[in-house]
């Protein structure tokens, strides 16, 4: 085998590599070995590094999970269709109103996002890449009205699939926070707080304060474990208790002798339920989108849910990123990211795949294919070199080049059987969940 001189060498290791001297001649030595120089071995679209996708998702909600605990730093809220952008207490309302009014765009049961920031940056980026009328349907007014012109509204509700998925993300990211935020109090030795019905103060965690409550005042507020945020909500039973308020019924009395003599002969030594102030202290209220803890509890918890083909079982983290073969969009299932690619770049692979009857090999090797093409800036189609991944695109648009090659052989090759990406999650769910998908969209005979 030639073996490259030293300069080269050091060249490859550096990552520059100078393209191929038209004019050079392989240097023969008098022992009979041809040395070649490595610019002249490695073609111009060859990778020598391990290519990875970044482990965040573009789509995914933003990582700072300090939206999802504190309202306030959850602003600016930026418009989904103009250039607007929204502060202050009332930046949510002010938002959903300029886009009912100025855009005619109706975003249901609000209350129910959790970081509406994150949701309104979410649709505000995919606005960008297609118009509206392919996300949201299209709600027409006064259709039998001859007195006022109809006009058309766009709903934005979790019947639209990526928009619940969206919400159920927001969920879970906000889960994940009130989670981290109850594991750094369970952690805390140093916490140390007065009893709320006696002088005696406790130290260490604040499941002995809890405990003490229980056993020596009969005060239950159920299980220490199942509480988050017990600094704030120890705050509120407090100044409930400073005002002689009542924590259960909570009426008011004129002293505090007689609302400890109520609280013990009613049996009041518990919280109101029905009190939605203190939905914030229990991770039951964090589970679902838009659940209490009365209708979570209400379940059967013998009813087997069956759960979508993409759930991953087992899983306990974020799922990876798909990526499009295209661009930089990503989504966190194949199903979703091919969907992207056919209503962005016009490329239905699940159509392809269908139509073609390709195995799951041949998948394998157009999804490598194509991003070798992409990362070396060749046209998927016609094979043209451009400068940037914005003139590729634009030319492939421009062309419709986003099809494969007439000639097969382009792309179905041994070497392309190799992944591009080494985490490239797009090739984890080929057959289970395209080829599936296919399959049940044939024609029985």
């Amino acid at each position: 085998r030639p073996v490259p001189p030293k300069s080269d060498a050091c060249t490859m290791a550096s990552g520059t590599i100078s393209p191929p001297d038209p004019c050079f001649c392989p240097d023969t030595h008098a022992s009979g070995t041809t040395k070649f120089p490595l610019s002249f071995l490695i073609k111009r679209d060859a990778i020598l590094e391990p290519l990875v996708f970044p482990e965040e998702s573009s789509a995914s909600p933003e990582r700072d999970r300090s939206c999802f605990l504190d309202p306030s730093k959850a602003v600016p809220i930026p418009c989904m269709v103009c250039d607007s952008s929204f502060a202050g207490e009332k930046a949510r309302e002010e938002a959903v109103r300029h886009l009912l009014v100025e855009h005619k765009v109706v975003v249901h049961r609000v209350t129910d996002i959790c970081c509406f920031k994150s949701y309104a940056e979410h649709w505000r980026s995919r606005f960008r890449e297609a118009p509206i009328t392919e996300f949201a349907p299209v709600i027409r007014t006064n259709m039998r009205s001859d007195e006022h012109q109809s006009e058309d509204y766009y709903l934005l509700s979790d019947a639209l699939p990526e928009d619940k998925q969206l919400r159920a993300q927001l969920q879970r990211r906000k889960l994940e926070a009130v989670l981290d935020v109850q594991q750094q109090e369970r952690g805390d030795a140093r916490f140390s707080r007065t009893c709320l019905f006696c002088c005696e103060t406790l130290s260490g965690n604040r499941a002995v304060l809890f405990q003490h409550m229980l056993e020596a005042h009969s005060f239950n507020v159920g299980q220490p474990d199942n509480l988050v945020f017990t600094d704030e909500f120890l705050d509120l039973l407090q100044q409930r208790l400073d005002n002689l308020q009542c924590l259960y019924c909570e009426r008011t009395f004129r002293d505090r002798a007689t609302l400890k003599e109520h609280m013990r002969k009613k049996q009041h030594k518990k919280i109101n339920p029905r009190n939605t102030a203190y939905d914030k202290f229990y991770l039951i209220n964090y589970l679902e989108v838009g659940k209490s803890w009365e209708e979570v509890q209400s379940e059967d918890d013998r009813e087997i849910i069956s759960q979508e083909e993409n759930d991953w079982d087992g899983w306990d983290g974020p799922l990876p990123p798909v990526f499009c073969l295209f661009c930089s969009h990503s989504e966190h299932d194949v199903s979703a990211t091919a969907q992207h690619m056919k209503t962005v770049h016009h490329f239905d692979f699940l159509c392809l795949c269908q139509q073609d009857k390709l195995e799951y090999y041949s998948q394998v090797k157009i999804v490598n294919y194509i991003r070798r093409q992409i990362y070396t800036m060749c046209c998927i189609h016609c094979l043209r070199r451009c400068q940037s991944r914005e003139e590729l695109l634009s030319h492939m648009g421009f062309n419709s080049h986003f099809l494969l090659p007439d000639d097969r052989s382009k792309w179905d090759q041994p070497q392309y059987l190799f992944p591009t990406y080494e985490n490239d999650a797009f090739l984890y769910g080929l057959d289970d969940q395209l080829t599936e998908e296919a399959r049940s969209n044939q024609p029985t005979s």
